[in-house]
């Protein structure tokens, strides 16, 4: 806490140091020239419709070649306030240092100006404003020698696609086109905008691509725009020019047929780049395609099969091109790939396909070593782990790691079992890049695209109370989309197995005599679940070259799960008996319960380096049969640097529960609903700074009226009485391969029993503040 507390210190006076110097921000400003203070782009309305033009303003500002340093909450040029900090000597550490974190002030120049201008008129063209002009409106103000600049936009009347006509001499294309209208983006009634004929264009050519037109670019459609004289509709011809593939040729497209499908395993992009011809040690032919192998026949012929769509004597399709991309990217031992079609001499109607692959390290070994010390108690910790990318030559991956950690500890030991702290785990898992599984058919195992994993791990401890053993097993399959967009993982069997071969006498009464929840932690337990998670989102990968960014992104995780159906149902039909009112496999009760869960985010992008996000999250838990409680590791808990941050992690709810802040009391506090809320405007500072002001909402509540939490029952009547809510602020150092987040969050709203409720009002900093240290985004 006083670190945290000395942390925010040192930047409430940075801050106040930066805003006394942001007063002179023509520090740096050579004589005679203006700072860039204010840009603005004003676009009156359709001169003769009155309607406002559909274009954002973010938009347009992306096509100004100068923009004003950045604003901090639209006031504070913190950038340009930190430059000013240095002095006039550049050869000084400090006043490079300074220099490194800030931006130099943007000094205003009427050649990049006009350049703006021009590039905004030709935007407004390209929509379809063919009348477009700009003005430009420059405020001097040469005693504080800053410059305000305004771009007027009068956009005019828009010309809008009357009819679209198209001029196709091949019929088999004219065919195809016809047959596929209604896809395509072009209709009538439209403003003749470019970009929607790009799209078109560019969908033809995808179209016609996949249908065996191997030679067909979009550089073969073209588009003629018929207009009377004053008039604003347009008449649209789209024409696709025919190209003769040779001199002999007639002037109509050919489709194009694979002749050959050859694999060459041991590609080198820097020796055999441009090489017509590929020498082998073996040549092996499997189902109609040819393999070139070189010293190692090191992945076999059926995984390479499998993982090509291109199939010889069939058309060529671009499609089947980026599947087999897509298939061969999956495949771990491969390092670079790429393919090449190649027209087959003497008979330009057919093709070659060549797939170059560059094979990658088979094997990997990695150690990590750490020490600790715990009031005096030294300790350390160990992890080997070990990678087989290409374990059975069909890019198998086998992931085996072994960790290993003791403490030693001082102090009287009478009545308990260990005098230390140990821990040895093992975890094993292969992953094979094909769908493993009985009764399906090939052609579904080609489709889907699955990722098989087979997993188990161990785990053993020692504590001076008690000797655990945790292990587990999974079997499961992942799956995704080419762009990563959309996700899925099956879990067909996961099992995790607790138990406490030894402990001290009466540990379990001692810690917990009428606790449900924290003698179950402790006993032996049994679960096994079978699950489904879903992740969608349609954030594209950023280009840091392109200054065009995603202005709305949105993100949908959601999960269910069940445990314990399958056993329960043998339980019963072999009528096996209860137990202590629940049936046991192996002498141990397991599991059963139904469990949902679901999130979803949405970013708005001011700028790119202003949003706002908000967030939103649901689950429940349901117990049942065999079970009156869900597992503590499968319970909900609330508070902490993910959930209401004015809460430590499981420090808030259930409901009303009260802990009376004891930290012991965490096994309380976790419940079988959950519902979060949360608000947060971000806004990029300096260097790697970003700053963040947050609202938090929610609570957990359990579905039954246990009686170790009192006031944790949901009811509808009053559960929205209990949602906490929080507020604070966040700064974060973004590093672009991770990021690193510290949060203040402070009580709001506390619906906790025999607390404070409204510490909004009457706040306390020891009581109702919260630091969390993080990395990541919090949503």
């Amino acid at each position: 806490m006083k670190l945290c507390n000395h942390i925010v210190r040192v930047i409430i006076s940075f801050s106040c140091a930066v805003c006394f110097i942001a007063c002179s921000t023509t520090k740096h400003v050579p004589q005679g020239e203006y700072l860039l203070d204010k840009v603005a782009i004003v676009v009156k309305p359709d001169s003769i419709s009155g309607n406002s033009v559909n274009i954002s303003s973010a938009e347009l500002h992306n096509y100004l070649r100068q923009h004003p340093n950045h604003k901090v909450l639209g006031f504070l040029k913190l950038q340009l306030a930190t430059y000013n900090l240095s002095g006039r000597d550049s050869l000084k550490r400090v006043n490079r240092f300074l220099r490194k974190l800030g931006k130099p002030p943007v000094i205003y120049d009427s050649v990049l100006s006009r350049t703006s201008a021009d590039q905004l008129r030709q935007t407004m063209i390209n929509r379809g404003y063919m009348d477009a002009r700009v003005d430009i409106v420059a405020g001097l103000n040469e005693k504080k020698r800053k410059a305000d600049i305004k771009y007027i936009i009068t956009p005019g009347q828009p010309h809008y696609i009357a009819t679209v006509d198209y001029s196709i001499p091949d019929t088999a294309i004219a065919r195809i086109i016809a047959g596929n209208m209604r896809r395509l983006p072009i209709k009538p009634g439209g403003l003749l905008d470019r970009r929607i004929l790009e799209q078109e264009r560019a969908q033809i050519t995808t179209l016609l691509r996949n249908q065996g037109y191997y030679s067909f670019t979009k550089e073969n459609i073209t588009f003629s725009a018929d207009t009377a004289e004053g008039a604003k509709d347009v008449n649209l011809t789209l024409l696709i020019k025919n190209k003769p593939l040779r001199e002999a040729d007639s002037l109509r497209f050919h489709k194009f047929r694979i002749a050959n499908v050859i694999f060459v395993t041991d590609y080198n992009p820097g020796k055999d780049f441009g090489k017509r011809h590929f020498s082998a040690q073996d040549t092996v032919s499997y189902r109609g395609i040819r393999i070139l192998y070189g010293d190692d026949h090191y992945l076999r012929p059926s995984i390479l099969y499998d993982a090509c769509s291109i199939r010889p004597g069939g058309l060529f399709c671009q499609r089947d091109i980026d599947l087999t991309y897509e298939s061969l990217g999956r495949l771990s031992i491969l390092r670079y790939v790429n393919i090449e079609m190649r027209p087959v001499d003497g008979d330009p109607g057919n093709l070659d396909a060549y797939i170059m692959l560059t094979r990658g390290k088979k094997q990997v070994v990695s150690l990590e070593l750490e020490g600790t010390n715990s009031e005096g108690d030294l300790g350390f910790g160990t992890s080997l782990t070990y990678q087989h990318k290409n374990l059975f030559h069909g890019s198998e991956l086998l992931n085996a790691k072994f960790r290993a950690s003791y403490e030693s500890l001082s102090g009287n030991f009478n009545g308990f079992i260990n005098n230390r702290y140990v821990e040895y785990g093992t975890e094993l898992g292969i992953v094979f890049p094909n769908f493993k599984a009985p009764f399906l058919s090939s052609r579904f195992k080609r489709k889907v695209k699955a990722n098989t994993e087979f997993s188990m791990s161990f785990d053993y401890q020692e504590r001076p109370e008690y000797t655990r053993i945790i292990a587990g097993a999974a079997w499961r399959y992942k799956w995704n989309n080419i762009g990563n967009t959309l996700r899925h993982r099956f879990d067909l069997i996961d099992i995790n197995y607790v138990r406490l071969p030894q402990s001290t006498l009466n540990f379990i009464d001692e810690i917990a005599p009428s606790n449900p929840l924290l003698r179950y932690s402790y006993e032996d337990h049994f679960i096994m679940l079978i699950g489904y998670n879903y992740y969608r989102t349609n954030k594209r990968i950023a280009n840091p070259k392109s200054k065009m960014f995603q202005q709305n992104v949105f993100t949908i995780r959601a999960s269910v799960e069940t445990s314990g159906n399958t056993l329960y149902a043998i339980s019963s039909l072999s009528d096996a008996k209860r137990k202590g009112g629940a049936y046991k496999v192996f002498g141990i009760q397991y599991a059963q319960y139904a469990k949902a869960d679901a999130d979803y985010t949405y970013t708005h992008n001011f700028t790119p380096r202003t949003s706002m996000a908000a967030h939103i999250g649901m689950g429940i838990g349901v117990p049942y049969g065999n079970s009156s409680v869900i597992p503590f590791e499968k319970r909900f808990y609330a508070g902490g640097a993910n959930g209401v941050r004015g809460w430590g992690v499981r420090t808030l709810g259930p409901g009303s529960y009260n802990s009376k802040n004891s930290v012991s009391d965490f096994i309380n506090q976790c419940g079988d609903i959950r519902l979060f809320m949360s608000l947060e405007f971000r806004q990029k500072l300096f260097w790697v700074l970003e700053g963040a002001f947050f609202v938090d909402g929610g609570n957990i509540w359990t579905i039954r009226n246990y009686e170790n939490q009192p006031g944790g029952v949901f009811k509808f009547n009053k559960f929205y009485k209990e949602i906490a809510a929080a507020y604070g602020i966040g700064l974060r150092a973004d590093f672009s391969f991770f990021l690193l987040r510290l949060d203040m969050g402070v009580k709001a709203y506390n619906p906790a029993q025999e607390q404070e409720p409204w510490p909004l009002i009457h706040p306390r900093w020891n009581r109702d503040t919260t630091f969390h240290f993080s990395i990541g985004y919090p949503f």
